[in-house]
């Protein structure tokens, strides 16, 4: 076993899925092996859909995420780090000079929208030294459901890897979408799902982006855009496997990765047509006055300039260039904006039309864009750089891992299908935990000790729980046994599954053995080299430090001894 991978399923940071890519699938595993997903289909509203279209359910789920979720990105939620720290951790597994090519934190500047605004800046990091950097970890969807315990939230939350997990976990669950169908991609500052359904579908923290979205020109599809405009892909998880950016092998299965290669090529390309090109000037608003629209009224035509439009779409359900268009017109019902005769130097856009049905024009051929230039040169200064950005607005190169510079290697795949319910699943991963390294890191990540080794928890929790210490550092050990004494007694998690010290801290919900091994983890960062014995005896548990007893109660139901910091040296727990 290599402990640090397998303790890694524990605590989940980026960092951790980062340098070891198993963990992303293997969080998802855990998701769909939870009960708490699969509760959603006894759910009035999704009952009344279980015989609609795959789409309509899937929009119903979007809608309940973005219900019952928020974002968070709070640095104070799972504490900090240190980047030498963190270079010392992984240095048998990835070189420095990769981590600062890839990860935002060590200097990778992929997307410059954060570089220009200063990273450490909008991430809240500037008041910390230039060393620091956030502990950010991946929730289970136990641990996004638990921010409803925390003060100030209303609501589940999570940050984009967790919320990207839980929508791909949904999609397979409440829409049948078969996880085949099911990517996840990760780059250096986000995470996002591309889903095969119809012309695809990106998830984006809580909310999800269509094809036809991609395109509209909005501020928020230029949000959802950034990443894969931007930013190298580090890693792309499947069913089938992965591949990562650094590594030199991939364990995805390559007909899949090819189709997603395929399938992503097509949606993040689009026809330039006339509404394509309202919504490109929709985006870039500085070029609108050099357009005009053409309404007949009567026989006679009218000219109304493009800027005047795009104001009035602001406060309208209609669109410029859909089939809502002659309903937006209606609403410009103040006469002094329309003229009887075409305004000088603007283009009338019924003719650009013209023009772009009569070429067949394709934005990704450099003689077509040659041509377009030639036709708005006369009306804009700055045509080629106009065609750069509408080239660039309606094709998109994703910067996907290049296969053929990997050694594709094939374990035995995971074969799990929508027809399969939670409990199949369950017991298909346990029969394929010794074929399949995801299917067995998907046990830690679903927390389940009863199946589990414990000495990754352990070492997950007196390691990298820097919240629980922070938080008690001005108490004494008696105060931190009052403490836990006080907390609710129920875990966050079900049957014999163990929540670790800061989701402990975070949500003030433990049981028994989950204060316990809280309190060692305090122990022992005060006091590493002193032996902290822990009796787990069904409902009793015990934390032995030096002469002192601390007593819980626990339902878990384990009869366990550990005894810290031996268990971690490589000895088998009793």
């Amino acid at each position: 076993m290599d402990l640090e991978k397998y303790s890694s399923a524990i605590t989940l940071s980026d960092m951790e899925v980062f340098v070891f890519p198993e963990l992303m699938y293997s969080l998802l595993l855990a998701n769909i092996m939870s009960p708490y997903i699969w509760g959603w289909r006894d759910i009035g509203s999704f009952k009344k859909i279980e015989n609609s279209t795959t789409h309509r359910k899937f929009m119903r789920m979007k809608q309940h995420i973005m219900d019952e979720y928020e974002f968070n990105l709070d640095l104070e939620t799972w504490g900090l780090t240190t980047k030498q720290k963190e270079i010392d951790r992984f240095s048998k597994y990835l070189s420095l000079n990769d981590l600062t090519k890839s990860n935002a934190l060590f200097g990778y500047e992929g997307d410059k929208y954060y570089f220009d605004i200063d990273i450490r800046r909008h991430f809240g990091l500037d008041k910390y030294n230039t060393d620091t950097i956030p502990y950010w970890k991946t929730e289970t969807v136990e641990a996004m459901n638990a921010f409803r315990y925390k003060p100030g939230y209303k609501t589940g939350a999570g940050e984009c890897v967790s919320l990207s997990a839980l929508y791909a976990a949904a999609a397979f669950i409440m829409c049948g979408i078969p996880l085949e169908d099911i990517y996840m991609i990760l780059t250096p500052l986000h995470s996002q799902n591309f889903i095969d359904l119809s012309d695809g579908i990106l998830t984006n923290n809580r909310r999800i982006v269509t094809k036809i979205m991609w395109f509209n020109g909005s501020e928020i599809s230029a949000k959802a855009q950034r990443a894969l405009k931007n930013e190298q892909v580090t890693i792309v998880s499947h069913l089938s496997g992965h591949i990562h950016v650094l590594y030199n092998y991939a364990t995805i299965d390559k007909t899949s990765y090819d189709t997603l290669l395929n399938k992503m090529n097509c949606y993040l390309t689009t026809e330039t047509t006339l509404p394509v090109f309202a919504s490109f000037l929709r985006a870039n608003g500085q070029y609108q006055k050099y357009f005009q629209m053409c309404q007949d009224c009567r026989n006679q035509a009218r000219f109304i300039k493009a800027e005047v439009l795009f104001h009035y779409e602001h406060g309208s359900k209609y669109r410029i260039g859909d089939e809502t268009f002659a309903k937006l017109l209606e609403e410009v019902s103040d006469q002094e904006y329309y003229y009887l005769y075409p305004l000088p130097d603007r283009i009338r856009c019924d003719q650009l039309e013209e023009f772009l049905t009569q070429t067949g024009f394709d934005v990704r051929k450099e003689e077509d864009r040659q041509k377009l230039r030639s036709f708005i040169a006369p009306y804009i200064p700055q045509a080629q750089q106009f065609v750069n950005e509408l080239h660039e607005f309606a094709h998109t190169e994703a910067k996907l891992p290049n296969a053929a510079e990997k050694n594709f290697v094939s374990p035995e795949r995971l074969n799990i299908k929508p027809d399969m319910n939670r409990e199949e699943i369950i017991e298909y991963l346990e029969s394929m935990r010794s074929k399949n390294a995801v299917a067995d890191l998907a046990f830690y990540a679903y927390r389940d000790l009863s199946r589990c080794d414990w000495r990754p928890f352990i070492k997950a929790s007196i390691e990298r729980c820097p919240v629980s210490i922070t938080d008690t550092k001005d108490f004494d050990l008696n105060q931190v046994y009052d403490y836990l004494l006080k907390m609710n007694n129920q875990s966050i998690y079900d049957n014999q599954r163990i929540a670790h010290p800061d989701e402990v801290e975070n949500y003030k919900h433990a049981d028994g053995v989950e204060k316990a091994v809280y309190l060692a983890n305090i122990i022992h960062e005060r006091y590493p080299d002193d032996e902290i014995k822990i009796t787990i005896d069904g409902k009793k548990v015990i934390l032995c430090f030096k002469n002192n007893s601390y007593n819980f109660e626990s339902g878990k139901g384990f009869f366990k001894e550990l005894v810290l910091p031996s268990i971690l040296m490589d000895k088998v727990c009793v």
